[in-house]
């Protein structure tokens, strides 16, 4: 017995999140967790690191007790956490100023502040290994495996989200754990990086490191051997991963959207006329030696549906970043927004307020206080978050977009208690309910199971239907582009071209 939950009441606050379960892992197997948003697979992960409160039943550490009988510890602080490590959907790296300092949303385009970063290597240098272990991962092995040499002098706060989640796994391998945790480790990332990381799982489990890891059923690596399905904090399944059948079934299934209920929330101010939505000439983005843009040209006329692709690192959401107001490199660019060129006395706000945007960066990054009602407002106001008293006509029309997803449960919730599936679907609501004329999606199904992405397609869908919104579409999972979408822009390494 490696892991053994035995019959475990899990709660958080007040809220119970797992009564009575029980789920166990023997020596040699490896675990996907599988099952819809919200189901309990973050919650079943942060059980075993032992940062939830067990207040009933008992989780036995067997590979603790017997690390404890083959090493001489005289740490008396030792526990079994020391022997995990994870990687999660958000990573917390702070700046050098203050260590309780962490990274804020357009910190990477303010040189000053991007500096306060700590780099790559500095990162590598502060993990802490809490004991002198030998382990197939050293500092040079995690270095080659993720190819992180030309990282090394990069700030953290520069990296994609691809960089990111190598630097996250090298950091985690450098603790030397006899268990990783992983939740969603795959997501956000381009086909051939995933292919990659299937690899490198696999190198992982065959050094002797056991994996329990949530995904996504269509997402399970070969590596697994065995997999647990939840369903609402219940363990409805546990088997070896030959006998598991995926719900194909239930990707397509579902309520359908409110039609009625969109075209209503649609009906208020048409949308202004503009003649060039989107105009880039010759625009090129470098910082030190890297090229992240490269004359790029680029018109997006009103009311056209583009899917903007490109592998991790091509320059995705720099040239995003031009358009939505976050980079001041746009002002010395030759760049028109709404049939005005950028710098010609337009203000940022005058921007933001024409724009619905939603991002990886924007999830990771906001500020999580808040009432899921409160941020899906805050979207009128283009501010993070709700920062004047809420308005009873708005809150009112938040509510009725956070019921065109589904959620509208979750209404009174801190965004921090809710699901991650839930957080990025209230910040897409927060996009669109001030029905902007240019929306800009960033991976906006990031995290959701099937179910939630149908629906997210089919509302997006029913909106360029009923609209004439101009909608921007970056994603690595072509199967989810809506049928809306016309045209490509395919950026590589910084360059541009338009395809069929």
């Amino acid at each position: 017995m490696f892991l053994s939950l035995q019959h475990v009441t899990v709660r958080h606050l007040q809220h119970i999140i797992f009564q009575d379960l029980s789920f166990q892992v023997n020596k040699g197997e490896q675990w996907a967790l599988v099952g819809e948003s919200g189901s309990g697979k973050t919650s079943l992960l942060q059980a075993i690191a032992g940062k939830l409160n067990v207040t009933g039943g008992q989780i036995d550490y067997g590979f603790y007790h017997e690390f404890l009988q083959t090493q001489a510890i005289t740490d008396p602080f030792f526990t079994f956490k020391d022997l995990i490590a994870e990687v999660g959907q958000k990573h917390s790296f702070r700046n050098f100023s203050s260590n309780t300092s962490t990274f804020y949303y357009q910190q990477r385009y303010h040189a000053a502040d991007a500096e306060d970063a700590p780099t790559v290597e500095d990162y590598l240098a502060s993990v802490d290994t809490p004991l002198d272990r030998t382990s197939d991962w050293s500092l040079s092995q995690v270095i080659e495996v993720f190819q992180l040499e030309k990282l090394l002098p990069k700030e953290l706060i520069k990296l994609s989200n691809g960089e990111t989640k190598r630097l996250l796994f090298a950091a985690a391998l450098l603790r030397h754990p006899k268990l990783l945790l992983l939740d969603m480790p795959l997501t956000g990332l381009d086909v051939t990086t995933r292919e990659d990381f299937h690899r490198i799982l696999a190198q992982i489990a065959a050094s002797g490191i056991t994996i329990i890891m949530a995904t996504a059923e269509q997402e399970i690596p070969d590596f697994v051997t065995h997999v647990a399905t939840l369903r609402q904090g219940n363990l409805i399944s546990a088997q070896p991963k030959e006998a598991y059948q995926p719900d194909l079934a239930g990707a397509a299934s579902g309520a359908s959207v409110d039609v009625a209920a969109l075209q209503n929330l649609l009906s208020g101010e048409a949308l202004p006329v503009f003649e060039t939505m989107v105009g880039l000439k010759e625009v090129s983005v470098q910082y030190g030696e890297k090229k992240v843009l490269d004359k790029v040209s680029w018109h997006v006329a009103q009311g056209e549906r583009w899917a903007v692709l490109g592998p991790n690192g091509a320059g995705k959401t720099t040239l995003l970043s031009l358009l939505n107001g976050d980079n001041p490199q746009a002002f010395s660019k030759d760049i028109t927004l709404f049939d005005r060129k950028r710098g010609t006395g337009e203000t940022i706000w005058d921007i933001k307020k024409k724009i619905g945007f939603v991002s990886p960066e924007l999830f990771q990054y906001f500020p999580y206080q808040q009432t899921c009602l409160q941020v899906v407002e805050s979207g009128l106001y283009d501010t993070l978050g709700l920062f004047r008293k809420s308005d009873p006509q708005n809150a009112a029309r938040a509510r009725q977009w956070l019921d065109l997803f589904g959620i509208a449960q979750e209404a009174g919730k801190s965004l921090r208690l809710a699901s991650a599936s839930t957080q990025r679907l209230c910040l897409l609501a927060r996009a669109l309910i001030k029905h902007p004329p240019l929306l800009i999606l960033d991976e906006p199904c990031q995290g959701m199971d099937a179910q939630q992405q149908h629906r997210f397609k089919q509302i997006i869908e029913a909106l360029c239907a009923n609209s004439a919104t101009t909608l921007l579409y970056v994603t690595h999972y072509l199967q989810e582009i809506p049928d809306c979408v016309t045209r490509v822009l395919q950026l590589e390494q910084g360059r541009a071209q338009e395809k069929v």
